[in-house]
């Protein structure tokens, strides 16, 4: 199967400054897929050339196995591009907006009318569009900029932060939008620091840091390998809480434990062996616990343990 989008061997440069090194990854259509990385790491670099707003040194990119250097037009027909900034016009109304995008991709009569009420249906702006760009809300800026993005029926999504601003009602909103979008088969590339929305969302991640790619994969396989190695675990014992942590502190290769919750949440390494040495440990120290429970990792803990955190 041909992918919906491919990086092959990116590499951007600017000057002395190298924003993309070597990159590569791939997306399927009807996948959603996570791009996150810390700030400067090289995630709207990648985008910005993936929508052939900008020019790689080096390596290329293929939207449903077409070149974005070799065939840029074709390219731009199968694949929507949201901005993290939202381009407001003064005295444009919401349908006046549409109207004008639609346009721009050769939409006419009946064929622009139905897309666009295709659209506003599944974005609910119908009750906005006599209303000012410039007027909306946040969350109704990113439905229309969404809509907008969605007016060529692209194969390909691209969001570079879509949920930035949200109030939570809206985030949730904007993830049941992008669930249905890979529902109807599309294949989304999704960039965000708010990586619980994420892990709640994607079905795939590709994690970059300076430019370079640090891991790519299924979600699930990856909290799962860290899993193996390092485990979470929630602790609740008939002694007071304050009481059970300092027992486990007493313990070697324990981190990070804390009063949590009425019990202790401490990580340990070792996976299933290490579990089964601290449960031991306790019992002998005469530690009654009421609760044992190993906590599944998130989106968070892989970003965490596959990054340094370094800054270009």
């Amino acid at each position: 199967m041909i992918p919906a989008l491919e990086v092959r061997d990116l590499t951007r440069r600017f000057g002395n400054f190298t924003a993309v090194e070597r990159l590569s990854f791939s997306v399927q259509r009807g996948e959603i897929c996570g791009f996150i990385g810390p700030n400067g790491a090289g995630k709207t670099t990648t985008m910005r050339i993936c929508s052939t707003l900008d020019l790689p040194d080096h390596g290329d990119v293929f939207i449903s196995g077409e070149s974005v250097l070799e065939q840029p037009r074709r390219v731009r027909r199968k694949l929507g591009f949201m901005p993290d900034a939202y381009g407001a016009y003064s005295n444009t109304t919401v349908a006046d907006y549409l109207d004008f995008f639609a346009r721009s991709y050769g939409l006419r009569g009946e064929e622009k009318s139905r897309t666009i009420a295709r659209l506003v249906e599944f974005t609910s702006l119908g009750h906005m569009l006599e209303k000012l760009t410039t007027a909306l809300s946040k969350g109704m800026k990113q439905r229309l900029c969404l809509a907008k993005t969605m007016l060529n029926d692209p194969d390909l999504l691209i969001l570079d932060e879509p949920a930035a601003g949200l109030d939570p009602r809206a985030r949730i909103e904007l993830r049941e939008l992008v669930k249905a979008l890979a529902g109807m088969d599309k294949a989304i590339l999704i960039s965000s620091h708010i990586l619980s929305e994420l892990g709640e969302t994607c079905d795939s991640v590709v994690v970059i840091e300076e430019g370079r790619l640090k891991a790519a994969g299924n979600v699930s396989q990856m909290t799962e390998g860290i899993q193996r190695e390092r485990s979470r675990v929630l602790l609740r014992a008939l002694v007071d809480p304050q009481a059970l942590l300092r027992a486990v502190l007493e313990e070697p290769h324990v981190e990070g434990a804390r009063v949590e919750r009425g019990g202790v949440v401490l990580d340990l390494p070792g996976g299933a062996e290490g579990l089964a040495r601290l449960v031991e440990a306790l019992v002998k120290r005469g530690v009654r616990l009421t609760e044992f429970r190993q906590e599944k990792l998130d989106l968070e803990e892989v970003f965490l343990s596959m990054t340094d955190g370094r800054v270009q």
